[in-house]
C-alpha cells in the first residue's frame, strides 16, 4: 500500500484534495464548537432564576427579572411612534376617520367610539378607557360581562384557575377591574416551568376540541402562530352566559361561520335605520391569514411579527410585538432579498387596493341601510323586506370580515377582494330589491341621503350624544379607578415575589 507521500508525488491533485478536506473538517468543527459554546451561554442564561415564578404569575415585571432580555424587549410595545401608511401603533379616532362606521354600526355600541389598537402594553387601558365598556352608570360594575377581559390580560388565565371558566364569563365586566390589572404578556403564551409555548385561551382548545384536532399534535411552528390565534380570531358570547365561544364548527372562512351564526339564528345586534339582524365580525386576522401564501409556506405569526434576534451571544425571540413594516431587516428581508423600499411598497401597493373596494363597500352598504329605512317608512311589510334584510346582513358581514382584521389586506389581498367583490353584489342586489318594494308601495321619490360626512354628523344621525357618552364615562371611571388600584395594591402585597 503506497504512503500518503508517495500518493501526494506521483498524483499532486491528491495534495490539493486532502488540503481543502482538511480545512472544510477544521471549518465544521469550528461550527460545531461555535454551536456548542452558544447553547451553554443559552443554559445558563436560562436556568439561572432570580425569582420562583408560580403556575399563574400574572404579573410581568416577575417574569422580566428571570428573563430581562425579553422582558426588555415587551415594554417596547409601550412606544406608539411608529405609523406605516395605513396603520400605526398610535391612538387614533376611526370613527373620525371613516364616519361611515358610525353609520354601519348604528344601534351598536361601537358607533360610540372605535380607536386603532396599538400595542399589548395597552390592553387593558384602552379597554378600560373606551366608551363602549363602562357606562351608562345605572349598573356601577359595567353592563358588559366578564367575558370582555378575555384576551386582555395574563390576570384571565389567573383567574380561571380559581373560578369556573363559565362563572367568569358570566362576571359582571366591572367587578373584575381591581383583578384585571396586567397587559397582554408572559403567562398568556409561556409555560412558567418549561417555558415552552401553549395555550392558555380555553374558547381555542373548545374550538379544536369539537373540530376533533388535537392539540397534542401540534408542533413548535404550529405554536407560534396558535399563541396569537388566541385572540387574533372572530369570536362571539354565546347564551346568556356570555360564554367566549370561536364559530368554527363548519370551517374558518366568511362563508363557514356565516353558516354557524345562522344556524343558531345568532345576532349581534339589529340595525338602527334598516331593522336588519347584524352580525359583528371582530377580528378574523387568524382565519384570513390561513388563507395566505405567507401560511401555506410554513411561515409563523412570530417569524414576521416577532422575529428571532441576538443579543450577547445568545438568540431570542423579539417580544416587541410589532408591524414587520417596522423591523423589515430581521422580518422581511430573512427570506426575501429586495431592499427595504420595494417591500415597503408591496405591502402598500396591496393595502391600496384593498382598501379601495373596501371604501366602495362601505358606501353602497350604507345607502342600502337608508333606502330599507325609506322602504319601511312606505310601507313595506316584514315578508317583503325579509330577503332585503338577509342580503344586507351577508353584505356587511363579509365587509366587516375584511375591515375588522389587523393585517388582513396583506397577508390575503387576493381573499379579501374576492369577500369584497361579493360584498357589493349582495348590497346591490339588496337595493334593487328595495326598489321594486317601493314601486310596488306607489313611492316615486328621489332618495336623498343625509350628509354623514364627518362623524359629528353622522353619530347625530343615528341619536349618539358624544358629550353625554364621555360624562357618565367619566363618572364611571372616577367611581372605579380608585377602587380598582386599592384593591390591585391590596393584593400585590398578597403574593410578594420569592427570591432565590
Amino acid at each position: 500500500m503506497k504512503s500518503i507521500r508517495q500518493l501526494t508525488q506521483e498524483r499532486p491533485w491528491f495534495a490539493w484534495m486532502l488540503f481543502f478536506t482538511t480545512m472544510l473538517v477544521v471549518f465544521l468543527l469550528g461550527l460545531l464548537a461555535s454551536s456548542i459554546m452558544e447553547r451553554r451561554a443559552e443554559a445558563v442564561y436560562a436556568y439561572k432564576p432570580k425569582v420562583e415564578i408560580s403556575d399563574f404569575e400574572s404579573r410581568n415585571f416577575v417574569w422580566g427579572e428571570n428573563f430581562p432580555t425579553e422582558y426588555e424587549s415587551y415594554l417596547k410595545t409601550s412606544d406608539t411612534t411608529f405609523k406605516s401608511l395605513y396603520n400605526g401603533s398610535g391612538l387614533r379616532d376611526m370613527l373620525a376617520e371613516d364616519p361611515k362606521l358610525v353609520i354601519l354600526w348604528n344601534g351598536y355600541a361601537f358607533s360610540k367610539d372605535y380607536n386603532q389598537p396599538r400595542g399589548h402594553y395597552y390592553a387593558v387601558t384602552d379597554v378600560r378607557n373606551t366608551l363602549r365598556t363602562g357606562a351608562p352608570m345605572n349598573d356601577t360594575a359595567g353592563p358588559q360581562p366578564g367575558t370582555c377581559w378575555s384576551c386582555k390580560s395574563p390576570d384571565v388565565p389567573r383567574l380561571m384557575n380559581i373560578m369556573p371558566i363559565a362563572e367568569f364569563y358570566h362576571f359582571k365586566w366591572g367587578k373584575l377591574g381591581s383583578e384585571v390589572v396586567n397587559p397582554i404578556g408572559c403567562l398568556n403564551c409561556h409555560d412558567p416551568k418549561t417555558l415552552n409555548l401553549r395555550i392558555t385561551q380555553p374558547a381555542l382548545l373548545e374550538a379544536f376540541e369539537r373540530q376533533k384536532i388535537n392539540v397534542k399534535k401540534f408542533t413548535q411552528l404550529d405554536m407560534r402562530t396558535l399563541v396569537c390565534a388566541q385572540c387574533h380570531v372572530e369570536y362571539y358570547f354565546k347564551g346568556d352566559g356570555k360564554y367566549l365561544t370561536f364559530p368554527w364548527d363548519h370551517g374558518n372562512s366568511v362563508d363557514s361561520i356565516e353558516k354557524y351564526y345562522d344556524s343558531y339564528g345568532f345576532t349581534d345586534w339589529v340595525h338602527g335605520w334598516s331593522k336588519t339582524p347584524m352580525l359583528k365580525a371582530q377580528h378574523p386576522d387568524y382565519e384570513m391569514f390561513k388563507t395566505s401564501i405567507h401560511y401555506q409556506r410554513g411561515v409563523a405569526c412570530a417569524d414576521c411579527h416577532m422575529p428571532y434576534k441576538s443579543a450577547g451571544g445568545v438568540k431570542f425571540t423579539d417580544h416587541h410585538v410589532q408591524s414587520p413594516l417596522n423591523n423589515i431587516a430581521n422580518s422581511c428581508q430573512v427570506c426575501h432579498r429586495d431592499d427595504e423600499e420595494t417591500l415597503r411598497n408591496t405591502v402598500y401597493d396591496r393595502q391600496r387596493k384593498v382598501l379601495e373596494n373596501r371604501d366602495k363597500t362601505e358606501d353602497v352598504i350604507c345607502k342600502a341601510h337608508w333606502d330599507a329605512k325609506i322602504a319601511w317608512e312606505a310601507g313595506a311589510t316584514e315578508s317583503e323586506m325579509k330577503p332585503v334584510l338577509q342580503l344586507i346582513r351577508q353584505a356587511q358581514w363579509r365587509w366587516d370580515f375584511v375591515a375588522a382584521g389587523h393585517g388582513n389586506s396583506f397577508h390575503a389581498p387576493v381573499e379579501c377582494l374576492r369577500i369584497l367583490g361579493n360584498a357589493i353584489n349582495k348590497a346591490q342586489d339588496a337595493r334593487l330589491l328595495i326598489l321594486k318594494i317601493l314601486a310596488k308601495h306607489n313611492y316615486t321619490k328621489e332618495i336623498v341621503y343625509p350628509d354623514y360626512s364627518s362623524k359629528e354628523k353622522a353619530q347625530k344621525l343615528i341619536g349618539v350624544d358624544l358629550d353625554k357618552l364621555k360624562n357618565s364615562k367619566k363618572e364611571f371611571l372616577d367611581k372605579k379607578i380608585p377602587e380598582w388600584i386599592k384593591n390591585a395594591e391590596i393584593r400585590e402585597k398578597t403574593y410578594p415575589v420569592k427570591r432565590l
